[in-house]
């Protein structure tokens, strides 16, 4: 515990050195004579002063409370809330039928693409809370699964539960990444940040992927590319499941982001390990520490002890 305004407790002893400064009261005695049944109700000399010690040692009791109050008692507090980060991301996720090829491994068993991915990027969403995030999912045609939302535990379910199929099962990146741009443009957001993930090549033909990319760097939309699967064009130009990792790396460029390759499993959790890096979630700052007020106590017992004391001068005097 400590004091907001601790210089204010130096007012702790100004009624005592009050007592000491001031001209003590000049009360004058006397004599009378009254009958013996109404003496007979009267109290001794002695039990007024009495009466006068213990008012002001309450009046002393009250003075200390009233000073301990304003000198602004708190303790500190850590608060289980983040702060918003300021950062949108979108995650465009191709859900293309090459996606459902079995070529990765997670615990020990052989899952498909999609399926690791979905582990990995469900991991991934969780642990950025604070930030706002985001999903579009492309196949033949893109769509918006999860508008941005801090609430990421929603995204990550919905990453969880995406199927193939439903957006066809063609590679339309052009279209996935225009979209993802769309539902950044114009927001308020610090850090505007597009991941696309494709394990294939654009098959769309409508608009250029580098040129959208360009478009999003002109609207300070930052995208960083996944290139995913074993083969890739340059490699094996003639694998029907080769990812394009050079138009993925040319997007990457021309949006002020980093391409990642990712053959595993593992790759691809050190590559979620890395866009932490590059993009930090508010999870990593240090906690927000508050103060809690505490001066109500001693105010609060200040005005009750007062207010007894002024109750039972006033029954007294009844």
């Amino acid at each position: 515990m400590s004091f907001a305004f601790i210089w204010a407790l130096l007012l702790l002893p100004l009624p005592l050195v009050l007592l000491r400064v001031l001209p003590p009261s000049d009360w004058k005695t006397g004599a009378l004579a009254v009958p013996p049944a109404l003496a007979a109700a009267l109290q001794p000399a002695e039990a007024h002063v009495a009466t006068r010690h213990v008012w002001g040692a309450g009046l002393f009791v009250v003075w200390i409370l009233a000073v301990i109050a304003l000198a602004g008692p708190r303790q500190s507090q850590v608060l289980e809330v983040l702060p918003a980060s300021g950062r949108d991301i979108v995650l465009a996720l191709d859900l293309s039928g090459s996606m459902e090829r079995e070529d990765f491994s997670l615990d020990g068993a052989q899952v498909s693409r999609l399926k690791a991915v979905q582990r990995v990027a469900a991991h991934f969403v969780r642990g950025r809370e604070g930030d706002r995030i985001g999903l579009v999912v492309f196949g033949n045609r893109a769509y918006v699964a999860a508008a941005p939302t801090h609430d990421v535990a929603a995204v990550a379910h919905v990453i969880e539960t995406t199927v193939i199929g439903v957006s066809g099962k063609a590679t339309a990146i052009a279209d996935g990444l225009g979209l993802a741009i769309k539902r950044l443009r114009g927001r308020k957001a610090d850090s505007r940040v597009v991941i696309l993930l494709s394990d294939g090549q654009d098959t769309s033909g409508t608009v250029d992927p580098v040129a959208a990319a360009q478009v999003a760097r002109k609207l300070g939309v930052r995208v960083h590319t996944i290139a995913l699967g074993p083969a890739d064009l340059q490699t094996a130009p003639t694998s029907r499941d080769a990812v394009d990792a050079a138009t993925l790396q040319q997007i990457a460029d021309a949006a002020g982001g980093q391409m990642f390759r990712v053959r595993t499993t593992q790759d691809l959790r050190a590559v979620t390990a890395a866009i932490d890096r590059l993009e930090p979630s508010p999870a990593d700052a240090p906690p927000i520490r508050a103060w809690h007020a505490l001066w109500v106590w001693p105010a609060g017992a200040a005005l009750v002890l007062l207010t007894l004391m002024l109750a039972l001068r006033a029954r007294r005097d009844a």
